[in-house]
């Protein structure tokens, strides 16, 4: 390199040459450190597209835009108390996974719909006040309005997840009060905490399927099908009655019993779906409205020799909605399903392994064209099964909105809204566990002449087996059936059991007229699950 100037050879600004003096001294040397009262600077100053950065980053990780903007030590309490809520949340988190029925619990929705409030109003305030500390006022006329205006956007925005978790709450426990609210006239049961299944070891619930079609005067109870529980395992016998099963009997505590001593043949035929129709039409005779729910409940109860504990009614026409919500069912159809009008000309299901919306669904289960009551009955069980394995708490969360729509129109219980937080954990069981079905349809029970020990051995036997870890083929009747066919009475002394008494019309033969060889299946085996 040549000569350069003074500039070059020492290596310093020109500025600072020119001030030493002539003798070659360097100048006294200028305070450098920033004087008092004067902002001191960090770094560049921010441009509009990094400002607008920050202020987002601090809706993500608190603190950040003012730890940018210098102001440490709020930077660094807003990310303490950040972490503080973030392992409070977990948890929270982790007791409900730990205390799944403690999600549908009154208190838990309240305070989870509290929570997002409060978290929707810090998080706005949070990306606010995070914008302002980035001093936006420094940027050009146009960048402010630009900032100013990406700001407002996020500050709505960061408001709106939670907005969305206080919503689907709030419906959740609308829902669940709706669907829990006690008829009119029906008292509801207290539930102890501490034994919220007051000491069984099983418990029994009712499913309807109610049809209240415009064509029909009430409801007709067109499926019934019991479900015995067992509360440690979660192993479920599926216990099935035909809706044309005759002549049922009642308990000698039920209203029924003293209006029909020797069977229910209210109608004519007398047939089970007409039971809780009769009873909501006759106050008189249950000693008050709103009854027909617990004349069907000890009826069946009486002819299986179970205590029903609660029943749950569907109305087959929301149940299609429902299925809609959750994305339809996979069933296996056997063979082709006719539906529509009594030749089935709206429509054909087809054989195969098909996913089915919420009306073919409804029709796979309801069609009686070219088929019969007991078919059906076979068919519903499956969808009642298929139901209980494909519908996952994660679709419950992704349809969450559609299905609590569905649900306040299409179901009724009498199940407390205080047993919930404890049925939610049962269910769960039950979703991993052993389902067994018993479906009292010929051969097995001959509706119009039922043999009603035979019933309530063959749901004992049911219920027995359902107690194994695993489900046995049976290979020879069971120790109930041979007592049958013996002529003996398996009954144990003591127990309850339908009156003997001959059906009206109809005598009881001596032995069983139907098989003794039937025992309950695996819905896996019965389906193709």
């Amino acid at each position: 390199m040549g000569d350069g100037g003074p500039a070059e050879q020492t290596g310093r600004p020109p500025e600072e040459q020119s001030s030493e003096g002539q003798d070659g001294q360097a100048p006294e040397r200028r305070d450098v450190r920033p004087r008092k009262g004067r902002e001191p600077r960090y770094a560049r100053p921010l441009t509009t597209a990094s400002l607008i950065g920050w202020t987002a980053l601090s809706a993500v990780v608190p603190g950040a835009a003012h730890l940018r903007a210098g102001n440490r030590r709020v930077g660094f309490a807003l990310l303490g108390v950040f972490g503080a809520g973030l392992v409070a949340v977990v948890v929270f988190a982790l007791r409900l996974v730990g205390d799944a029925g403690a999600a549908v619990r009154g208190s838990t929705l309240t305070a989870i719909m509290i929570g997002a409030g409060v978290c929707a109003v810090a998080w706005f305030a949070l990306v606010a006040l995070s914008f302002v500390a980035l001093r936006p006022q420094r940027l050009p006329q146009g960048g402010q309005i630009v900032a100013g205006i990406v700001a407002g956007v996020l500050c709505v925005s960061v408001m709106a997840p939670f907005a969305v978790t206080a919503g689907y709450v709030r419906t959740a426990s609308q829902t669940l009060d709706a669907v829990t609210a006690p008829e009119p006239g029906v008292t509801v049961s207290q539930i102890r905490a501490e034994d919220p299944w007051n000491g069984r070891k099983r418990v029994n619930f009712l499913l309807i399927g109610g049809d209240a079609a415009g064509n029909r005067i009430g409801v007709r109870t067109d499926s019934m099908t019991v479900a015995s529980v067992n509360i440690a395992t979660g192993n479920t016998v599926l216990l099935s009655l035909p809706r044309n099963l005759q002549y049922v009997r009642f308990p000698p505590t039920s209203p029924m019993h003293r209006q029909f001593p020797d069977g229910f043949n209210a109608e004519g035929q007398g047939l089970l779906n007409s039971v809780w129709y009769y009873a909501d039409n006759n106050p008189q005779i249950m000693g008050g409205k709103n009854r027909g729910a617990q004349a069907l409940k000890d009826a069946i109860g009486y002819t299986l020799g179970l205590h029903i504990d609660y029943y749950a009614m569907v109305d087959m026409f929301g149940f299609a909605a429902l299925i809609d919500a959750v994305g339809g069912l996979k069933i296996r159809v056997e063979r082709d399903v006719k539906w529509g009008g009594h030749f089935g000309t709206a429509g054909t299901i087809k054989a195969g392994y098909r996913t089915l919306n919420g009306e073919e669904v409804l029709w796979y289960g309801r069609s009686r064209v070219d088929s019969d009551d007991f078919s059906r009955m076979a068919r519903q069980r499956c969808v009642i099964g298929a139901l209980a394995h494909q519908v996952t708490p994660a679709t419950v969360l992704a349809n969450f909105t559609k299905i609590a729509a569905a649900a306040r129109h299409m179901f009724r219980t009498d199940i407390p809204r205080d047993l919930l937080e404890h049925l939610v954990p049962l269910g769960m069981k039950v979703r991993n566990a052993k389902i067994t079905s018993l479906q009292f349809v010929p051969p097995v029970i001959y509706p119009g002449n039922p043999d009603w020990v035979k019933i309530r051995n063959l749901t004992r036997e049911a219920v027995r087996e359902s107690m194994a870890d695993q489900v046995t083929a049976a290979t020879g009747p069971s120790p109930a059936a041979s007592a049958l066919a013996s002529g003996a009475d398996p009954t144990p002394s003591g127990s309850a059991s339908p009156s003997s008494t001959p059906s009206p019309r109809l005598s009881t033969p001596g032995r069983t007229p139907t098989p003794n060889d039937q025992a309950a299946k695996s819905l896996s085996e019965l389906c193709g699950f």
